[in-house]
């Protein structure tokens, strides 16, 4: 299946890279030194653009729940990853790949809205793990195989082939920016 960039986007990059064009004077990339490719900046806004499409798409399908996308991956990685007791904040924060303090604020709106439970350690009373209410996982088997055909569709413009190439080029990417390169 073959998409196209909607008029705006394609006018937009092509006033872009016209615009840099003009501020080289023609005399291609780089020839004052100050003046930068069109390229690369190009390439990062269609992935900008591409990241507020796709949270926009995905977040229709549990929106209407009262969930946005924090709420939401929070839910999933306790659906997918918890053992029936749960699971300590620090481990739901690293298989959710969020930073402590905000797993800390998705679990108090998550117990607010009783979507999840928070058990304390009978051995240890400063340990606690977290887990879904049967509530919580009503919500996510009514809204996964929406959440499932929504992903399905927002990749379906690619081939198999092409959605592993770039898995393969934004795990590089991902890991390069972490690295600090």
């Amino acid at each position: 299946m073959s998409a196209r960039m909607d008029n705006d986007t394609a006018a937009l990059l092509e006033r872009i890279r016209s615009d840099w064009a003009r501020l080289n004077h023609g005399q291609g990339p780089d020839s004052d030194g100050l003046t930068p490719s069109a390229g690369p900046m190009l390439t990062l806004l269609l992935l900008e653009r591409l990241h507020a499409a796709l949270g926009r798409e995905i977040e229709r399908t549990y929106a209407a729940s009262g969930l946005n996308a924090a709420g939401w991956d929070l839910l999933l990685t306790l659906y997918r990853s918890a053992p029936p007791e749960g699971l300590r904040p620090t481990e739901l924060s690293a298989l959710a790949a969020i930073s402590g303090p905000s797993t800390s604020n998705r679990i108090v709106r998550l117990l607010e809205k009783g979507l999840i439970e928070r058990r304390e350690d009978e051995r240890d009373r400063r340990s606690a793990s977290i887990r879904l209410t049967p509530q919580g996982r009503a919500l996510v088997t009514h809204l996964l195989p929406a959440h499932l055909a929504t992903t399905q569709r927002v990749l379906a413009p690619l081939s198999a082939q092409e959605q592993r190439t770039l898995e393969e080029l934004a795990g590089r990417m991902l890991a390069g920016l972490e690295q600090g390169v």
